[in-house]
């Protein structure tokens, strides 16, 4: 225990925290689905001398919520390595330390709740943590012993126990998850672990003792590695796992992290408070900025144009604008944090929900069953139907009986805790009858003197769909009660024809309508 406690006081002389940028793919559209809200990133940070998780706005750089781990297990409460479920509803952190005890637990906290929700007991001093790209696993390095344990994220249960090398300390994925990079920081090799096999496959060879910070870049090309006791950065080539370049830094590299597009790396050093700016075509410094003292973790925005870095000395993070290379904030956090560029993880976080739906048929005849299927997008967590015949449903995907002809509106709302969303398909469901309607009328007045209006009243049954009136007069309407103005004197003969989806009907009233004149001779008045 000599050599990890010397390595202990000195890599970890100010307590080591953990920073963890998390991509909040926030795409709320509007009910047309054509407009989307930008990008929106939000940076979790383990503060572990007081044991709480900073969150950072990454738009107005500000400290918007901070979570309380509660001391778990043994001892706990001390956060260090943390990373998300690529769905952005869990976040992993690891316990370490609390008055020289190892508390070898990870905590789970719920996104939505930003509470903790569980532990799971893992190896002795659980540092480093990362989550497989399909959200299925996390690999925790257990800095204390000589393992990675495995956590199946549906259950929160070790399913796997991988033994790797002398105090494994940071872990990175290749982007297709198919391996982990393991630094073995009390031997000074890099483990390469099969995650189909959960068996490590080589061992690199040729790195420092202390190689702490550990980073794939996006192209899962090359892999680079912080050599906390040197100057340098070692990288790996991935297709032979053998060390292709000794890139230096500044003093005691700690934390590594690529630009999306992988073009740079930016890499704290925690002995001269700098930050080196790797060209990773050339693997050479273009770059050194003077950031603050003992810096650690260090992770680059989605976009690109910002990095984060935590400085455990003041209790601070340091943004850098990528574009000039320059500290342009510096924000208060919790107490003593640190990060490690392996533990940088990009989620979507939950969207407003967008809702859309199909149904199993859409036209048919009485009594027609209609399955309904929920296709909103945005992860809802409830749902409001309205089929248009006055009944409602909250099951995600409902069935219903349209027992009555018609066309019917149907609507959704769906739901989570970000907003909700409606779409309306108007006249969406089309129910018909098996039998012919049976066409009749009235109307009112059926006499006067002209010009005579007259309203005509549709009587039929049998649900027709379609009307079409002959009024005697030449005129005609495809109105269900129409109205219409005789202007000459005459007897009209009425004619209604009606349709529906298994046929039609006519009715015809000879002679209906009466229309006189007002200069028309009344014979019974001049008898008189």
């Amino acid at each position: 225990m000599e050599k990890k406690e010397k390595v202990y006081s000195t890599a970890l002389a100010s307590i080591a925290m953990v920073l963890f940028l998390v991509l909040c793919l926030s795409t709320i559209s509007a009910a047309s689905g054509q407009s989307t809200t930008p990008v929106k990133t939000y940076a979790y940070i383990t503060n572990y001398a007081d044991g709480t998780v900073s969150i950072i706005d990454t738009d107005t750089d500000t400290v918007k919520d901070t979570v309380k781990i509660e001391a778990m297990k043994d001892a706990g409460g001390k956060p260090l390595g943390i990373a998300f479920t690529p769905d952005g509803s869990k976040v992993y952190v690891a316990n370490t330390l609390e008055a020289g005890v190892y508390a070898n637990s990870v905590s789970v906290i719920d996104t939505e709740t930003k509470s903790v929700i569980g532990a799971v007991d893992v190896g002795n001093y659980p540092f480093g943590v990362v989550v497989t790209p399909d959200g299925k696993e996390v690999y925790i390095a257990n800095w204390g012993d000589t393992t990675v344990s495995v956590i199946d994220t549906n259950t929160n249960e070790v399913t796997a126990l991988i033994n790797t090398g002398n105090s494994p300390t940071g872990i990175a994925f290749t982007p297709d998850g198919k391996k982990a990079y393991v630094t073995n920081s009390g031997e000074g090799t890099v483990s390469v672990i099969d995650t189909a096999t959960k068996k490590v496959t080589a061992k690199v060879q040729q790195v420092d003792y202390t190689c702490w910070g550990v980073a794939v870049n996006p192209a899962g090309t090359k892999v680079y590695v912080a050599n906390q006791l040197s100057t340098n950065i070692t990288v790996i080539d991935t297709n032979t796992n053998r060390v292709t370049a000794t890139v230096k830094a500044g003093d005691s590299p700690y934390g590594v992290a690529f630009t999306p597009d992988g073009t740079k790396a930016y890499v704290t050093n925690s002995g001269d408070g700098t930050v080196s700016v790797i060209n990773t075509t050339t693997d050479t410094v273009t770059a050194t900025i003077n950031v603050g003292s003992s810096l650690l973790g260090v992770a680059v925005t989605p976009d690109g144009k910002k990095v984060y870095v935590a400085n455990v000395d003041s209790d601070t993070v340091s943004v850098i604008d990528t574009r000039i290379n320059k500290v342009t904030a510096t924000l208060n956090v919790g107490t003593s944090p640190v990060a490690f560029g392996q533990f940088i993880g990009f989620i979507p976080v939950k969207p407003v929900p967008l809702a859309d739906f199909s149904a199993s048929i859409t036209e048919g005849k009485v009594p027609l069953k209609v399955q309904f299927t929920d296709k909103s997008t945005g992860s809802p967590t409830s749902w409001k139907w309205s089929f248009g015949d006055g009944t409602y449903s909250t099951t995600k995907n409902p069935a219903h009986t349209y027992s009555e002809a018609g066309k019917y509106t149907v609507s959704l709302t769906v739901k989570n805790t970000a907003g909700s969303n409606t779409t309306k398909k108007s006249s969406y469901i089309n129910v018909v009858n098996t039998k012919k309607p049976v066409a009749a009328f009235s109307a009112a007045p059926t006499s006067g003197k002209a010009p005579l209006k007259v309203t005509f009243t549709d009587k039929s049954t049998g649900s027709p769909t379609s009307w079409k009136w002959s009024f005697g007069d030449g005129t005609k309407s495809s109105a269900q009660n129409p109205k219409h103005q005789y202007l000459q004197e005459g007897k009209y003969k009425v004619t209604l024809t009606i349709t529906n989806a298994a046929g039609s009907n006519t009715a015809t009233k000879t002679n209906y309508i009466t229309v006189t004149t007002n200069t028309r001779p009344d014979i019974y008045s001049e008898s008189k």
